[in-house]
C-alpha cells in the first residue's frame, strides 16, 4: 500500500476543496461547489466542528477524501452521514476509496453508531455495486428531497 489513511487538519483543507471539485465535475455539476476553503476551516476545524474527515494520503499529497457527520436517525437513533467519499481519478483502484471507506465504518462501529448512510448518484454503477458487495442495502424505493438557500428564503418569505 502506497498510502495512508489519517484524520484530516487544517492544512487539507485547499486539497479537500479540490478534490469536491473534481467530484462536482465527475458529477456532471460542475459549478455546484459553493464552499470554500474558509468554509470548510470554519465548519470543519472549530470548536464546534460540522463534519470529520479522513484523508488517503501518497507521498505527503492528498489523494482522497471521506468526509461525514453525525446525525440522529427517529428509527435507528445515532448515525453518521457519509457525505462524500472520493479519489482522484489518476489514483482510483489502489484501494485508497475501501481504505477510506474502511475508516469511516470502523469509526462508526467503535462509536456504538447505529446505521451509515449516503447517497449514490444512480448512473455509478461502479460505486453501488461496491456499496452491495460490502453489505450494504441500496434504497431504490427513497428519492433525496433538497432545498436550496434561493427556494428557502423564497417560502420563508412567502409564508
Amino acid at each position: 500500500m502506497s498510502f495512508i489513511v489519517r484524520e484530516g487538519q487544517e492544512k487539507d483543507v485547499q486539497s479537500v476543496l479540490d478534490l469536491i471539485t473534481e467530484l462536482a465535475v465527475f458529477e456532471k455539476e460542475p459549478d455546484a461547489v459553493e464552499v470554500t476553503v474558509e468554509n470548510l476551516l470554519k465548519d470543519g476545524f472549530s470548536n464546534n466542528p460540522k463534519f470529520k474527515l479522513f484523508v488517503a494520503e501518497e507521498n505527503t499529497v492528498v489523494i482522497g477524501i471521506a468526509l461525514f457527520y453525525e446525525r440522529y436517525s427517529t428509527w435507528k437513533g445515532k448515525t453518521i452521514h457519509l457525505e462524500d467519499l472520493m479519489v482522484t481519478q489518476s489514483k482510483r483502484k489502489i484501494g485508497a476509496g475501501k481504505a477510506l471507506y474502511k475508516a469511516v465504518l470502523n469509526y462508526a462501529y467503535e462509536n456504538d453508531f447505529n446505521r451509515v448512510a449516503w447517497e449514490v448518484i444512480d448512473w455509478n454503477t461502479n460505486a453501488i455495486e461496491f456499496y452491495k458487495s460490502t453489505g450494504a442495502t441500496y434504497l431504490h424505493d427513497w428519492s433525496v428531497v433538497q432545498m436550496n438557500k434561493e427556494n428557502l428564503a423564497k417560502f420563508i418569505q412567502n409564508n
